[in-house]
C-alpha cells in the first residue's frame, strides 16, 4: 500500500478524528436514508394500529410500539460506544452516555405503555440534542438530517400511539 496515502484510505474505518477533518465526505448515503426510513416503519404501525384494533388487541399494538422504541433508543446510546471507541482512548463521557438510553429503554419497558411510551418521547428528544452537540463536534452535521426527520417521525408516533389510550 502506497504509505503516503491518508489515515482513512490506510485503514478500513477512519478515525473521529479523521471524519472531524473531512466532515464533507461523510453525508448518509441512499442506503442510510432508505434503511432509516424503512426503520420508521414499526412506529407508523405502531401509532396506527392501537386506534383501528379491537380493545382487546390495543395494548399488545402499543407494547409493540414501546419495544421497538425502547430498541432504537438503545441503538442511539450505543452508536456513541462505536464512535468514540475508533479513539486509541475513548471518551468516557461518550461511553457513559452511550449506556443512559439502554437503561431507559428497559426503564420504559417495565412500565405500563402510555407511560413508557412517553418516556421514550424524552428519551428520543435527549438522543437527538445529545447527538447534535456529538454529531457537530465530530464532523458529522451532515447526518443531522436524516437523524431530524427519523427522531420527529418516531416522537409523533409515540405520542399518537401513546394519545390512543387517553381518547379511546
Amino acid at each position: 500500500m502506497n504509505s503516503s496515502a491518508s489515515p482513512s484510505a490506510r485503514t478500513p474505518a477512519a478515525s473521529a478524528t479523521d471524519l472531524a477533518a473531512n466532515p464533507a465526505t461523510h453525508a448518509p448515503s441512499v442506503t442510510a436514508w432508505a434503511l432509516g426510513l424503512a426503520g420508521l416503519l414499526p412506529f407508523v404501525a405502531g401509532a396506527a394500529l392501537p386506534w383501528v384494533m379491537q380493545p382487546g388487541w390495543r395494548m399488545l399494538a402499543a407494547s409493540a410500539l414501546l419495544t421497538y422504541a425502547a430498541l432504537i433508543v438503545s441503538f442511539l446510546g450505543g452508536i456513541h460506544w462505536g464512535l468514540t471507541m475508533r479513539d486509541g482512548q475513548p471518551h468516557k463521557l461518550l461511553l457513559m452516555w452511550g449506556v443512559v438510553p439502554s437503561i431507559l429503554g428497559w426503564f420504559a419497558v417495565l412500565l405500563d405503555s402510555p407511560w413508557g411510551l412517553l418516556l421514550m418521547v424524552i428519551s428520543l428528544l435527549a438522543c437527538y440534542l445529545v447527538d447534535r452537540m456529538v454529531y457537530r463536534h465530530l464532523g458529522l452535521s451532515n447526518w443531522l438530517g436524516l437523524r431530524s426527520l427519523l427522531t420527529a417521525v418516531a416522537v409523533i408516533c409515540c405520542l399518537i400511539g401513546g394519545a390512543a389510550f387517553l381518547v379511546l
